[in-house]
């Protein structure tokens, strides 16, 4: 069993082995770097919430596996006392894990040396209480970053804090953003060359969305691109080479909306950030367009619910793909992007691949942003496919919402066929396992008026079960075949995230609270646990100081989906929570408000 280390160090810290094999006795710091480069362990930590800058979300860990899985028991618990929505993952550097809360954004570090006991610090920002009442779809916090000895994340009213990792220590905040104009901030930041890359939240409130990018040392605002507006504001410029016709031009985000509109525009960013370091590129989502009526907003919508692709150093935009150009039923686009490589028409490419909202699995070439292939991975009936000559979605004219009349079934719902719950990617299988919805609606569209800091939505909707009725999935998805290898059907929306181990195993929790470990092969399921509350959080696996392999996950329902129970809404309210009121109806009988942090172990 490998001996306990404490090894905090950048993702952004490859290991020259060259050139320590020639310094290796006159540079000591260089020598360790080698000899933990040639380890025959893997990487037990845990940096950042997608696990690595690919946002695979996989565990080279493999002591707990299929065979001994269900042995797995509770190793020790904590309680964050909050009850609100816990879509955040904890992370592990060296021997310290780090956990930032929902509002009021609470961080701890616990000493992994001392598992179960108190915290090493606490750090308490005290965000304002007036930032919950523009929060859309609860409080959520959906984690931190770390990058050289210090913890970054972002506070629900708009700030961006640093704090010393050692001692908790605020080292800088910066406010980006007003609460007063409906902008909030729940994304999980990521550090790409010492740059904090940041978004905000409220397309609901009729935002302008935006990127920006902190220096990491300083917190001193280095860029910022907006999603909608001209293209200095968007930082397009001379390198930008978008793959498509429809996405050339200039100043697309003030001509594809009515005058002014693009002021009131959404395509905020509240997803997660990938960054491909052979390419120099950042990729991220941007969400739906200001106000959910289309018919308010004709055009193309620029640069909603679609993807940009970055340099880190400027933000100079490179290429843009949109996936629901003029964006009919809030199918955003910020879905994480996941960078692989496939084997595809006989060559290994380079690809991202997203589980779309819209219901198709892409795989884009991540050099150009050219759509390799897009498949539904769930019931589609609102369009008939992607045209990959064009690039475009095909609307189903049956099904596009029509002011003064409902318009019913319409699948996937405003949440979409998945919606933030993050997929992981297994590089044993070659697969994807994607944690999503089974969900339609009906929707009819109303006027609305712009009223800074209040619901800009325009929409009533109601969803119900998909085909089967149930109202989740979970499923094994073989990105070069397009199609289901196996799929897993939830009584409820599949809410958390997903978790590959090199162990065979994929981890999962569902709204009920139980904590599942299934065959990722087969599906097959090996492992539950119930915890004390809907499990919508992030699951991670890490290496204790004493060797042994830990999961880890969040035990705490609420977002947008079980908002019904961690904001004590009506559920005879068929529109509760825009739309979920009457479709979670069931659950506060099947789960109750939580905050706990549970963490497993083989025994």
């Amino acid at each position: 069993m490998r001996p306990p280390a404490s090894r905090p160090r950048s993702l952004e810290a490859p290991v020259r082995l060259g050139l320590c094999a020639v310094l290796l006795l006159a540079a000591t710091g260089c020598h360790e770097r080698a000899v933990a480069a040639s380890r025959a362990e893997p990487d037990g930590d845990w940096p950042v919430v997608g696990k690595d800058y690919q946002n695979r979300r996989f565990s080279e860990l493999e002591q707990i596996a299929t065979g001994n899985v269900s042995r797995l028991k509770v190793a020790w618990t904590f309680s964050t006392g909050i009850p609100k929505g816990h879509e955040g993952a904890p992370l592990i550097v060296g021997d310290t894990m780090y956990l930032v809360t929902p509002f009021p954004n609470r961080a701890y570090a616990f000493d992994l040396r001392n598992p179960g006991g108190p915290p090493k610090w606490i750090y308490e920002p005290q965000p304002s209480a007036a930032a919950q009442g523009v929060a859309c779809c609860d409080v959520v916090n959906r984690g931190p970053a770390f990058w050289q000895g210090k913890l970054f994340f972002n506070l629900l009213d708009d700030q961006t804090v640093a704090v010393d990792a050692a001692t908790g220590k605020e080292a800088w905040r910066t406010r980006l953003g007003d609460i007063n104009h409906g902008e909030s901030m729940t994304m999980a930041p990521l550090v790409v060359k010492g740059k904090v890359l940041v978004g905000n939240s409220g397309g609901e409130f009729g935002v302008r969305g935006w990127l920006a990018a902190l220096d990491a040392g300083t917190g001193k605002l280095l860029w910022r691109a907006y999603s909608t507006g001209p293209d200095g504001d968007c930082l397009i410029g001379p390198d930008f080479h978008p793959f498509y016709a429809q996405d050339r031009g200039k100043d697309l985000g003030l001509h594809t909306w009515p005058p002014d509109h693009w002021r009131q525009g959404g395509g905020t960013v509240w997803g997660f950030v990938s960054y491909d370091p052979a390419l120099d590129l950042i990729y991220y989502g941007t969400a739906n367009p200001g106000v959910w009526n289309p018919d308010m907003r004709p055009g193309d919508n620029k640069w909603s619910a679609g993807i940009f692709a970055r340099r880190p150093v400027d933000g100079h935009a490179v290429w843009f793909y949109q996936w629901s150009p003029h964006d009919l039923y809030d199918h955003d686009g910020v879905n994480e992007d996941v960078l692989v490589d496939l084997p595809l028409g006989g060559r290994t490419r380079a690809v991202l691949g997203h589980a779309d909202r819209n219901g198709y699995f892409y795989l884009l070439d991540r050099a150009t942003g050219q759509v390799l292939s897009a498949t539904p991975f769930a019931t589609v009936n609102s369009s008939h496919g992607v045209d990959l000559q064009t690039g475009r979605l095909l609307p189903a004219e049956d099904k596009k919402p029509r002011q003064g009349r409902v318009v019913r079934d319409v699948c996937p719902a405003a949440p979409g066929a998945k919606d933030w719950q993050p997929m992981a990617f297994s590089p044993q299988t070659g697969w994807f396992y994607i944690p999503h919805n089974n969900l339609c609606e009906d929707i009819e569209t109303t006027d609305a008026s712009y009223i800074a800091g209040t619901p800009y939505v325009g929409a009533n909707v109601r969803y119900h079960a998909g085909p089967g009725g149930n109202r989740g999935s979970f499923t094994a998805w073989d990105p070069v075949a397009g199609k289901a290898v196996w799929r897993l059907s939830e009584s409820f929306p599949a809410w958390s995230g997903a978790l590959a181990t090199a162990g065979g195993l994929v981890f999962y929790g569902d709204m009920e609270g139980w904590f599942k470990a299934v065959d990722a092969r087969t599906g097959v399921l090996l492992w539950k646990f119930q915890t004390g509350s809907g499990v919508i959080g992030q699951p991670v696996s890490y290496r204790g100081p004493d060797g042994k392999q830990y999961v880890a996950v969040f035990s705490g329902v609420g977002g947008w989906a079980g908002a019904v129970v961690s904001g004590d809404l009506d559920p005879r309210d068929a529109t509760a929570g825009n739309g979920w009121g009457a479709t979670m109806k069931d659950l506060p009988g099947r789960t109750s408000k939580g905050g706990t942090l549970y963490v497993f172990a083989l025994p």
